[in-house]
């Protein structure tokens, strides 16, 4: 015996909590296979295609860097195939963020700082066929950068960050602060007994 269906409600929110656990199996079951995730810019090269495998993707490249993952669903409006979710994602900072340029490339790699952090996000899910075809989302990045660390970066940090090896395919270079640009600000203001080692 099988359940009500789905509502597109029910669906947003499955798929948002997904990207913590969810295997490639359970997002071929509700992600489309064309569905298109606008978040995917900054994300790893496998994360910029259409269907579940691209949303798969996404969901490993956070699980790499982050355990404890999870969303809290506040509160959830749907109007037509439209699903509006205001979440708090949640984790820690176990493995390395590595951040990718428009090109998919690796542009930064942010070391585990061991934090734990809870940042708000807001995520739009269209639903058509009883599956996600569309998702984009706001998310408060700036507040999970200071939670975890990131900004503004100590002395410390900015050392570990430039002998981190970006990880990835494409990777080339040893960390983030040896792309030219990328990191030239801060290693300016380390005191001297710093950036004597970078």
């Amino acid at each position: 015996m099988t359940g009500p269906p789905l509502t597109a409600r029910d669906i947003a929110v499955r798929c948002v909590r997904m990207m913590a656990d969810g295997s490639l199996a359970d997002f071929e079951k509700l992600i489309h296979p064309d569905a298109v995730n606008r978040e995917s810019r900054a994300e790893p090269p496998a994360a910029r295609s259409r269907g579940p495998r691209a949303f798969h993707a996404s969901a490993l490249w956070l699980r790499a860097a982050y355990s404890d993952l999870g969303w809290t669903i506040e509160e959830a409006v749907a109007d037509g195939d439209l699903v509006v979710l205001h979440t708090t994602m949640s984790g820690r900072h176990t493995g390395t963020f590595v951040t990718y340029d428009e090109n998919a490339a690796p542009s930064g790699a942010l070391p585990a700082t061991g934090r734990t952090f809870a940042v708000t996000q807001t995520h739009w899910c269209r639903i058509a066929d009883g599956q996600l075809i569309e998702h984009w989302a706001d998310r408060d990045d700036l507040g999970q950068a200071l939670q975890l660390g990131w900004a503004p970066p100590t002395a410390l940090y900015v050392l570990r960050m430039r002998r981190e090896p970006c990880a990835g395919p494409g990777a080339t270079t040893p960390g983030w602060g040896h792309r030219e640009g990328l990191n030239d600000g801060a290693l300016q203001r380390c005191p001297e007994s710093v950036t004597a080692y970078c």
